[in-house]
C-alpha cells in the first residue's frame, strides 16, 4: 500500500486530482469507480476545473459509483444519481450513457445488484477505483462485520451512518436503513484504488486500515491485499499513524518519486 501524506487538505485534494487526470489521460477507455460524500467535492470540483483549462476529457470514460441508497429515485435530491450530476457529470463532458449507478428504487434490488455487477463485467472491470472511508472503517457501505469477499448487494446502515448521512434529507424525512453496495470483493476486483481521506475525524479510521490486521471489523483494511492501492492523506487524517516517518521517507509530503 502507498501512502501519500500531504501538507494540507488542498494538497490531498490537488494530488488525488492528478492522479485521477494521469490515469484518464493514459488509457483509451478507461472505467474509473466513483465515490460520494463531503471529501469527494473539493475533488471533484478540482477535476472540472481541469478539464476547463486543460486537456482533461472524461468523454471516453465509463463511471460506476460504489452505491445508492434504497427505496430513494434518482431524481430525489439527496440521491448518490442527484450528487454525481451536481458535483461531477453536469461540469465535463462525460457521455452520461456511461455512468453507472445502481437502482435503489429498482422493483427487485436484488436482481439490480447481479446486474450491475455483470454491468462491471460487461466494461472489461474498474481500472481505477476511487474510495473515500467512514469513520467506523466502511468503504463504500460495506459496514464493520461485511465479508471482505462480498459483491454488490444490500446493506443494512449502522446507525451512525444513519446520523452522518442525516444532515442530506429533509426534516420529514426519515434517513434511509438500507443501501445497495458494491461489494469489498468487487471494490478489490479494481486494477488500482486510490483513496482520500482528510480531517481529524478519519484518523483512527485510517490507522485501523493501514496499521491495523486485515478484519471484517474494518473493512477497509482489505485495501492491504490490494496490488495496487494508494492513499492520499493530509497530515489530520494521518495523524493516528505509527510509521509517519517512514510514509514520509519514500514520498516527502506525498510527492511522486522517481519509482512511481
Amino acid at each position: 500500500m502507498k501512502v501519500l501524506i500531504c501538507k494540507s487538505h488542498d494538497a490531498a485534494v490537488e494530488r488525488t486530482a492528478n492522479m485521477i487526470a494521469a490515469h484518464v489521460r493514459g488509457r483509451s477507455a478507461p472505467v474509473l469507480g466513483l465515490a460520494t460524500g463531503g471529501t469527494m467535492l473539493p475533488l471533484y470540483e478540482r477535476l472540472a476545473k481541469l478539464h476547463r483549462e486543460t486537456d482533461l476529457s472524461f468523454a471516453d470514460c465509463s463511471t460506476f459509483n460504489l452505491d445508492e441508497y434504497v427505496g430513494i429515485a434518482p431524481d430525489h435530491p439527496a440521491s448518490y444519481h442527484s450528487y454525481m450530476r451536481e458535483a461531477l457529470f453536469r461540469h465535463v463532458d462525460i457521455d452520461l450513457r456511461r455512468t453507472h449507478l445502481p437502482r435503489g428504487d429498482a422493483d427487485d434490488v436484488h436482481v439490480e445488484a447481479e446486474s450491475f455487477e455483470a454491468r462491471i463485467d460487461a466494461a472489461g472491470g474498474i481500472s481505477l477505483q476511487l474510495l473515500g472511508i467512514g469513520q467506523n472503517g466502511h468503504i463504500g457501505f460495506n459496514e464493520p462485520t461485511s465479508s471482505l469477499g462480498s459483491r454488490t448487494r444490500i446493506k443494512t446502515l449502522t446507525e451512525s451512518t444513519r446520523t452522518a448521512n442525516r444532515q442530506y434529507f429533509g426534516p420529514d424525512e426519515t434517513a434511509p436503513r438500507y443501501a445497495l453496495t458494491m461489494g469489498v470483493g468487487t471494490i478489490l476486483n479494481a486494477r488500482e484504488c486510490l483513496m482520500l481521506a482528510t480531517g481529524s475525524s478519519k484518523a483512527a479510521a485510517v490507522a485501523a486500515m493501514i496499521e491495523g490486521p486485515v478484519s471484517a471489523v474494518c473493512p477497509a483494511s482489505a485495501l492491504q491485499l490490494h496490488a495496487r492501492a494508494t492513499v492520499v492523506l493530509d497530515r489530520d487524517a494521518a495523524a493516528g499513524l505509527r510509521l509517519t516517518d517512514y510514509y514520509q521517507h519514500v514520498h516527502p509530503n506525498g510527492e511522486a518519486t522517481r519509482f512511481d
